[in-house]
C-alpha cells in the first residue's frame, strides 16, 4: 500500500470477478481488462495519488473501506456481486464521510431483475452505471470535482 497525506488520495475498489475483466462475459463488461482500467484511471487522476484495488472477498473489501474511512479524500467503488447481497459492505460505507461514487461497468437496471436493487446506492453520494469501463474515467473526473468543490457552491 501507497501511504499519502490523509484525505488526497482518491480510492477505487473493486469486487469480485473484476479480476476476469477482458474474458468474462465480454458481451457485458467488454474485452478492457481490469489492468487497462487502473491505466485509464491513473492517467484521469494526473497528480492526485489513487489506490486501486481489487478482491473477490468481502471481508477485504471492508477493511480496505474502513482504511479509506481513515485516509480518502473520496472513494469509488465497483462492488460487483456484492451490490445485491452485502449489507455488510453498505454499513461500511455508511461510515465514510466524505464523497463516494459507486460504479457500475454495465447499466444494472437493464439487466435481469436481480441486478436492480444495489444495497449501496442509497448510502453513496452518487451512482455512475452503464458507461462500460470509460465510466472509470468519469469516476474519476466526478470524484476530483465532488472533492474540490466546497459543499456550499454547486
Amino acid at each position: 500500500m501507497t501511504t499519502h497525506a490523509p484525505f488526497t488520495a482518491i480510492h477505487i475498489l473493486n469486487g469480485p470477478n473484476l479480476n476476469r475483466l477482458g474474458t468474462r462475459e465480454p458481451q457485458i463488461y467488454g474485452t478492457t481488462t481490469l489492468a487497462d482500467i487502473e491505466t485509464m484511471a491513473r492517467r484521469a487522476a494526473g497528480d492526485r495519488p489513487l489506490e486501486f484495488r481489487q478482491s473477490n472477498s468481502e471481508q477485504q473489501l471492508i477493511e480496505w473501506i474502513h482504511d479509506a474511512t481513515d485516509t480518502a479524500a473520496g472513494l469509488i467503488i465497483n462492488p460487483a456481486a456484492f451490490t445485491f447481497t452485502s449489507m455488510a459492505i453498505m454499513d461500511a460505507l455508511k461510515m465514510f464521510p466524505r464523497p463516494s461514487i459507486e460504479l457500475h461497468i454495465s447499466n444494472i437496471h437493464r439487466r435481469e431483475a436481480i441486478y436492480h436493487n444495489s444495497y449501496m446506492s442509497g448510502v453513496v453520494t452518487s451512482v455512475i452505471a452503464g458507461l462500460g469501463a470509460r465510466g472509470y474515467v468519469h469516476a474519476v473526473h466526478a470524484m476530483a470535482e465532488l472533492i474540490d468543490t466546497p459543499k456550499d457552491t454547486d
